[in-house]
């Protein structure tokens, strides 16, 4: 699987996400403000479809929205978690559409092999603001994974670097 995190990188991206967290409590107001990460203070509510999902993940997400949003980028979360029901359900329905397994896993994996089953990716709807992400969500770690889903993202990369290269489809995971 080349996209989840090591378990080094991984808690280099919570020691990163946090250090960012405890700059803007340890500074708050303007010192926040120019961070190059900017992170909502801790009492406001997370973005809207963060349930479920990995507390890390759901930090990038909702710091990345407001930024879309005080640019003017109309962006949500379109899927977020999702439970293994329903990941199965969207398993049987593709089967139904595409055919066959192999076909099937180029656009929905079964839910003991889906990163939604597991809160660590989230569907970003309008394609403006999947756009914006993309371009600018390696900021909060925040990449688009998969070539054949301009909506799907996960938490891959350390805040502030490139993004890893995207696959062709679930299926080369």
């Amino acid at each position: 699987m080349p996209f989840p995190l090591s378990a080094k990188a991984g808690r280099a991206a919570a020691a990163a996400v946090s250090a960012v967290a405890a700059g803007v409590l340890a500074f708050g107001g303007a010192e926040a403000a120019a961070s190059p990460f900017p992170v909502p203070p801790l009492t406001e509510t997370a973005a809207a479809g963060t349930e479920g999902l990995d507390p890390l993940l759901a930090l990038a997400y909702t710091m990345a929205e407001r930024e879309a949003h005080a640019a003017g980028v109309p962006m949500w979360i379109n899927s977020g978690y999702r439970s293994p029901a329903e990941q199965q359900a969207m398993w049987e329905d593709g089967l139904r559409t595409y055919g066959t397994p192999e076909e099937t896993r180029r656009w929905v994996l079964p839910p003991e092999e889906s990163t939604h089953v597991t809160g660590r990716a989230v569907d970003i709807a309008p394609r403006d603001g999947a756009a914006w992400l993309e371009a600018n969500g390696n900021r909060w770690g925040l990449c688009r994974t998969f070539d054949n889903e301009w909506w799907h993202f996960e938490l891959v990369t350390l805040p502030g670097t490139a993004c890893p290269a995207r696959v062709p489809d679930a299926a080369h995971r």
